[in-house]
């Protein structure tokens, strides 16, 4: 079992205090009281951001470099075996200050291409026009830490126009004339939008008439000219609107309109699904489903890819073309990864919660032990919604995984993370990574010895403190990150 150092990654829509709080002891000095945003922590075996791995005797060395070196100790023979000698996820914990850029991942015969290309094109990875760091499509989950607030997916083509509609600005007006204009035969292109319908990819031959009219709208706002009176149009539709979910929209639209005055391609968070997840829930998103994350703090999980193509809401580079190409304009209800399978849920010591997307490369696991556990509104949530038969008894711990890798990282209070060769107990913001070769995994309460990481007592401890408060037992939260191979 060894510490994992994420990687701090600072962009300018991230936190001023988030993720500086919850990983105080991983940052530098300086990066703690710099007044600058930090927008993710990788916890990663990324070829070009690697974490770091410490072991009990004080050695260092990357993750990449461990899992070259020793395959199948780190990651494990089928894990492998599948996907060669390396970490096939990348996970993250990003604070959100102000939205994220209107964005979509690969898929995989694209991102190949595109990696391709740019190689050939000689642009460096580190160049700020390069859009593909990898050849392999992304696809990404996330779970909330706290209420996280995105735009995933398009909603229907009622809910666009019912949004749109109302707003009274020219660009609106063509999205709906966009949304309204059917074509009756493949080829036959509606006056007016023979760009967009000369940027849709060879598959729009078999697309239904919807799903080029939602192509058409989304093209009209992303290539459309910078405008200056959107964000008052925004705020005056936005006191008209009565249904929940448009209020939600409009409430997104309005915070890129905010952070970035004069962007067109706010309007096309009216035509994607808005999502409020509370702590613990979660939504999927796959390779080609357009996106912006809003606001909040979130566990992130993905493929091992740094792709991104932006379309808006960004000062980096767009690549609109290739986001049109790999754009699916599938309308569609946000994917809950955890609706499929729950993992077991302690009555006893502990909640857990396991999310599970159709994907081989990731899943993740969020769990709550002691008295972190008693008031957990999201269990709450799934029983009314599943049923009693989710609930299961379990001996006050939580066991997950054997002979692939994990990351286990402790969000709040105090957890103990033990295999069958090693024990650890992390503190808020302390990770382990535990490799294939050491067997099941057990996350649990604390006990009354109180020990830290550096195997130290907790001075939380004294004076009647966590352990007298819990009852001996100091429980914590924790996230759980592992393939599903």
């Amino acid at each position: 079992m060894y510490v994992i150092h994420p990687v701090p990654k600072r962009y300018a829509w991230g936190s001023y205090s988030r993720l500086q709080s919850l990983f105080a002891d991983e940052l530098p000095e300086q990066t703690l009281h710099d007044g600058k945003p930090l927008a993710e922590m990788w916890f990663s075996g990324h070829p070009q951001s690697p974490s770091l791995l410490e072991a009990l005797d004080g050695s260092s060395a990357t993750v990449t470099q461990m899992i070259r070196e020793h395959p199948e100790d780190m990651v494990g023979s089928r894990v492998s075996e599948q996907f060669g000698p390396e970490l096939p996820f990348l996970f993250k914990i990003i604070a959100a200050r102000i939205p994220l850029s209107l964005q979509v991942h690969p898929v995989d015969f694209e991102a190949r291409a595109g990696f391709n290309a740019q190689n050939a094109q000689g642009i460096a990875m580190d160049a700020p026009e390069r859009s593909f760091h990898d050849a392999e499509a992304k696809s990404e989950m996330v779970v909330a830490l706290e209420p996280f607030h995105a735009s995933v997916g398009f909603g229907t083509v009622r809910f666009m126009l019912r949004n749109l509609s109302m707003v009274g600005h020219p660009l609106a007006a063509r999205m709906v004339e966009a949304l309204t204009e059917r074509t009756m035969r493949i080829g036959q292109t509606p006056e007016g939008f023979e760009q967009a319908d000369a940027m849709m990819p060879v598959s729009s031959m078999v697309w239904p008439d919807s799903r080029r009219r939602i192509f058409r709208a989304f093209y009209t706002a992303i290539t459309a000219p910078t405008t200056d009176d959107l964000q008052a149009q925004l705020r005056y539709a936005s006191l008209r609107v009565s249904d929940p979910a448009s209020r939600l929209a409009f409430r997104h639209a309005l915070a890129a309109a905010e952070a970035f005055p004069g962007d067109p391609s706010v309007l096309t968070l009216l035509m994607l699904n808005p999502v409020c997840l509370q702590e613990g829930e979660s939504v999927f998103i796959p390779a080609g489903a357009p996106h912006a994350y809003i606001h909040g703090t979130a566990a992130e999980i993905m493929n091992n890819s740094d792709n991104v193509l932006r379309a808006g809401m960004t000062v980096k580079h767009k690549d609109i073309p290739r986001l049109l190409h790999t754009l699916n304009c599938q309308p569609g209800a946000p994917v809950d990864p955890a609706d499929a399978r729950f993992g077991d849920m302690a009555t006893r010591d502990g909640n857990l919660i396991v999310y599970r997307p159709h994907i081989d490369e990731f899943m993740l696991t969020y769990g709550t032990t002691g008295q972190h556990a008693q008031a957990w509104p999201v269990v709450d949530r799934v029983h009314r919604r599943y049923g009693a038969l989710l609930r299961q008894l379990t001996l006050g711990r939580v066991d997950q995984g054997r002979n692939k890798p994990r990351i286990v990282l402790c969000t709040q209070g105090s957890v103990r993370c033990s295999s069958e060769r090693d024990s650890r107990v992390l503190s808020a913001g302390h990770a382990v990574f535990v490799p294939a070769c050491e067997g099941w995994v057990t996350v649990e309460s604390v006990g009354d010895d109180g020990e830290r990481q550096d195997g130290q007592d907790d001075p939380s401890g004294q004076d009647g403190g966590e352990a007298g408060r819990y009852g001996g037992q100091i429980g914590g939260s924790f996230l759980m990150a592992t393939t599903q191979v």
